[in-house]
């Protein structure tokens, strides 16, 4: 299992938490995904290594945005 930790930028609400769970969950061979409000925190778990640009991607279409160095 393979566990890759990012910081998001721009959530302010449980709203937002939902989001970005959704559309990160969406990504081929995401297996799991949780998001910390209060840190900005996002974990992605999957059994392969994901590319860090398409958990970028799918962030960005929830409407937020990986911190740089994340």
């Amino acid at each position: 299992m393979n566990t890759a930790t990012y910081t998001v930028e721009g959530m302010t609400c449980g709203h937002c938490v939902s989001s970005a769970k959704e559309e990160v969950g969406e990504v081929a061979g995401v297996g799991g995904v949780e998001v910390d409000l209060a840190t900005g925190l996002l974990t992605v778990t999957s059994d392969a290594p994901l590319d860090p640009a398409r958990v970028a991607a799918a962030v960005e279409a929830a409407g937020y945005r990986l911190a740089v160095g994340s």
